[in-house]
């Protein structure tokens, strides 16, 4: 495993070079690079197409730099140096435990400062340079895609937030024995709370910009599912805790390796399993069964999907159909792997169940009810 960027620049060169990224990070960026481009791609397409529209905003131009603004780029300056300082300063702290870095109150104020002054300066010269005599109003086209940014950032924030929210109420008994400790952790997030978080923020936005919700959830099929896929690699790679139950049956096939059939997550970035012998550093602990390593698995078969997805969005013409097939993807994707995934459950009723199977469930009816849906207004939605 390959808890972080260092380790595998190591195995891949044999040089240790120490950097403050985790694996699993680095996957998540990727995977909203991932998401970025194909939700632009779609934008555009769909904009050639007379289905999404530019809109004309108001803005003014030629303005001073206000005393808020200068506040404001103040704050966010001072927040950066006085992580940013106190990091370099404390490298190997930062290399061995960025997280407690970051979200720790230890910072430099000499740092903070000089960054807060650096910002609004910046600013305050940056408006300046286009400072006019007299101000003016003047109309600007927004295209779709050039909300793109804007989204990203607002799925971001909210999508961590949801999973981890999900991620706590999954895990609850864990959560209510650190509960500052599993809202701050970095690790332990849940897809679907993301999924749906993330997603009702995108939805609230591009609603505010003009594009109708049906329309901007049949843009970000494709676009989620690949970027799952992504992300999923991240969770492989690093081995954070979501693999699968444990596996000692025979390989099907002799070559297939045995990571790919059932795997003990060496160095896993979880941390979980028995101590490594002679291994030295923070990641030394090994599974003392092997598991599914099902992480990879949705990897593989989410790009799969994805593929497809991508193929037939040029032949689906309805609103709301093409977001429809993809939760009823995702959701039967999901509901089988959990089948030999690890996971909390509950018991209602009798049945026993885990969240994602139930969520799963309930997306896979959603969406089944949105192709019916579209299928039996199909000259009302086309008219629309």
């Amino acid at each position: 495993m390959f808890p972080t960027v260092s380790h595998f620049i190591e195995y891949l060169f044999g040089v240790q070079i120490p950097l403050p990224f985790n694996t699993f990070g680095v996957f998540v960026a990727m995977a909203f690079v991932a998401g970025y481009w194909a939700f632009t791609k779609e934008l555009q397409r769909k904009e050639a197409l007379g289905i999404l529209h530019p809109i004309k905003k108001t803005m003014v131009i030629g303005k001073p730099a206000t005393t808020a603004e200068l506040i404001y780029n103040g704050i966010f300056g001072f927040l950066i140096g006085y992580k940013l300082v106190y990091a370099l300063i404390n490298y190997q702290l930062f290399v061995s435990d960025a997280q407690t870095v970051l979200l720790s109150t230890k910072g430099n104020i000499l740092g903070g400062l000089f960054f807060a002054g650096l910002f609004a300066y910046w600013d305050y010269k940056e408006k300046g340079a286009h400072q006019l005599a007299k101000p003016k109003t003047v109309q600007v086209t927004e295209h779709p895609y050039q909300l793109m940014g804007n989204l990203i950032v607002w799925a971001a924030v909210w999508g961590f937030l949801g999973a981890k929210i999900f991620d706590n109420l999954e895990h609850w008994d864990t959560f209510v024995q650190d509960p500052i400790g599993g809202l701050l952790s970095f690790s332990g997030l849940t897809f679907y709370g993301g999924l749906i978080c993330g997603g009702a923020a995108v939805i609230y936005i591009a609603r505010k910009n003009g594009i109708k919700p049906l329309h901007m959830l049949d843009v970000g099929g494709p676009g989620m599912m690949l970027a799952y896929s992504v992300g999923r690699i991240g969770c492989q790679m690093s081995g954070d805790g979501d693999w699968g139950i444990v596996n000692l049956n025979p390989k099907p096939i002799s070559w297939m390796p045995d990571w790919l059939w059932s795997y003990t997550y060496p160095n896993n970035v979880a941390m979980d399993g028995n101590p490594i012998p002679g291994c030295v550093g923070k990641f030394c602990n090994e599974l003392p069964l092997p598991v599914y390593p099902t992480p990879i698995y949705e990897a593989l078969i989410c790009f799969v999907l994805f593929l497809i997805l991508w193929q037939i969005r040029h032949r689906i013409k309805l609103p709301g159909m093409m977001f429809g097939i993809y939760l009823m993807l995702n959701g039967l994707e999901r509901f089988f792997i959990e089948l030999i995934r690890v996971n909390s459950k509950y018991t209602v009723a009798g049945i026993s169940f885990t969240q994602a199977e139930l969520i799963s469930l309930i997306l896979f009816i959603t969406g089944l009810a949105m192709v019916v849906f579209s299928l039996k207004n199909k000259v009302k939605n086309a008219a629309n």
